[in-house]
């Protein structure tokens, strides 16, 4: 793999290229549609490829949770924008209401010109194209610097994206914070940041002295409320897809699980049937991702030892020798009970295979407890009953819910996804993104007779007609 590194100072001039030649020649729809489908079969041919380099890129990921989370999420993504671009990109017709009357009025959704996107390491191709799709079909063109923590996909999507498009329509860059931090602070037009929330202060940091405006994709502790009335087997399936997809790495995986006290117990044991029933006793754990880091690891561990060390009961639901742990930076899905809200894996995202599963006496301690927190990423209520679905959902302001399952609003492309205060601003998906990386241009038609033709001194002429409009 050749060192295709950036430099930081490089930047304005690439930027100055993207802007130069969107400002010759703005995309039109028909160039739009064609970049899209262009973009789609591209990525359809070379899935086995992606798949094989994100796998390289974490030690070992499952190439089935590939294809789902990064192949066919963006595949559906551009379909859902090819479907209803035309429809995007109309005028919409404004009322103008009877006082300015005959005049017209519109928003008509127009390109910005250079969009930064800025992606993370877990979803690497799902969290780079996704926004660089929505972008394309806003119109405009698109820098983007991916992970370098994925290496081997970085370099698969610049080399996709140069087989789709020329460099002065997308460019990709590649490098690491630095970089990044150039990238964030650079003269663009829009910018997409997904990452950690200390991240995206400093990403939102850089920006400000341009003004950029900014649609922050952050994280945080996304909560898992378990009625009492919720069947434990089906609660414990959706959570487990939620939380071991991926090894737990996913920024809308349920981050902890609030449970009523008499079940707790119960739910772990269904949460240990459910990872027998999907991964065996881990001697040969292929659909099981690794972590992606050695620093990563390091940080989960570190986490599990400091709630031993306070005796708070760590349940391992599968057996790994700790040798073999190390070496392959794989860690089993884990239960910890109760943990103390001081512990780091109680402060901080835990973005892993750890599962905190914590009792409540009644629904409204585990909303108060919710609340003492920020607002988070994703919500998930388990509940057959409407009303204790609405009592939550009438308290609790998060980025987004899917009721009775985990993760699957995100995948909803007429749903927009983003965050909430520290979980992040603004969103994506479908027409909100589209609507994002656009100026929604107010346009009034002022007709050949208008009132306001009249509004204008001496105003002792208009005296009835100033009655009227201030009636």
């Amino acid at each position: 793999m050749t060192d295709a590194t950036t430099p930081p100072d490089a930047l304005p001039a690439l930027v100055a290229t993207l802007r130069q030649a969107w400002q010759a020649n703005r995309p039109s729809l028909d160039q739009r549609r064609t970049d899209l489908l262009t973009l789609r079969t591209a990525l359809k041919a070379r899935l086995p490829e992606m798949a094989e380099a994100i796998a390289a890129d974490f030690g070992h990921r499952s190439h089935h949770e590939s294809l789902i989370a990064d192949g066919m999420t963006v595949l559906g993504e551009i379909d859902h924008l090819l479907q209803l671009l035309r429809s995007y990109a109309k005028p919409r017709r404004v009322g103008v209401g009877w006082r300015f009357w005959p005049a017209k009025a519109q928003l008509r959704p127009v390109p910005l010109g250079v969009i930064g996107v800025i992606s993370p390491w877990n979803y690497p191709v799902n969290l780079a194209l996704i926004p660089l799709a929505t972008a394309i079909a806003a119109g405009n063109h698109v820098l983007l610097k991916p992970s370098e923590h994925t290496p081997r996909t970085s370099a698969f999507l610049q080399s996709l994206l140069a087989d789709v498009f020329p460099p002065e329509r997308v460019a990709v860059v590649q490098g690491d914070a630095a970089l990044a931090a150039a990238v964030a602070g650079a003269t663009l037009d829009h910018l997409v940041f997904t990452g950690s929330t200390a991240v995206g202060r400093k990403v939102m940091a850089a920006a400000a002295p341009n003004l950029t405006p900014l649609t922050l994709e952050l994280g945080g502790k996304s909560p898992a409320i378990v009625c009492s009335d919720y069947p434990l087997d089906k609660a414990a399936s959706r959570l487990a897809t939620g939380k071991w997809f991926n090894a737990g790495q996913t920024c809308i995986a349920p981050d902890y699980v609030l449970i009523d006290s008499r079940r707790q117990r119960q739910l772990v044991q269904q949460l240990q049937t459910q990872v027998q029933a999907r991964y065996g006793d881990f001697r040969d754990p292929s659909d099981y991702t690794r972590i992606i880091n050695e620093g990563q690891y390091q940080r989960l561990q570190g986490y599990l030892a400091q709630a031993r060390e306070r005796g708070v009961p760590v349940l391992e639901l599968a057996h790994i020798d700790r040798d073999r742990a190390d070496r392959e930076r794989l860690i089993a899905p884990t239960v910890v009970l109760d943990p103390p809200a001081d512990l780091d894996l109680m402060r901080e995202e835990i973005f892993g295979p750890i599962l905190p599963v914590c009792a409540y006496p009644d629904l409204e301690a585990a909303i108060s407890d919710i609340q003492t927190r920020d607002r988070p990423l994703a919500l998930y209520v388990f509940s057959e009953r409407r009303e204790p679905v609405e009592q939550v959902l009438g308290q609790v302001v998060a980025g987004g819910v899917t009721v009775n399952d985990t993760l699957l609003h995100f995948a909803i492309n007429g749903l927009p996804f983003g965050g909430v205060g520290p979980s992040g601003m603004g969103a994506y998906h479908g027409r909100a993104g589209f609507d994002a990386m656009s100026k929604l241009l107010p346009i009034l038609y002022q007709s050949r007779w208008a009132a306001s033709d009249r509004l204008k001194p001496p105003y002792s002429k208009i005296a009835g007609l100033l009655k009227l409009l201030v009636r």
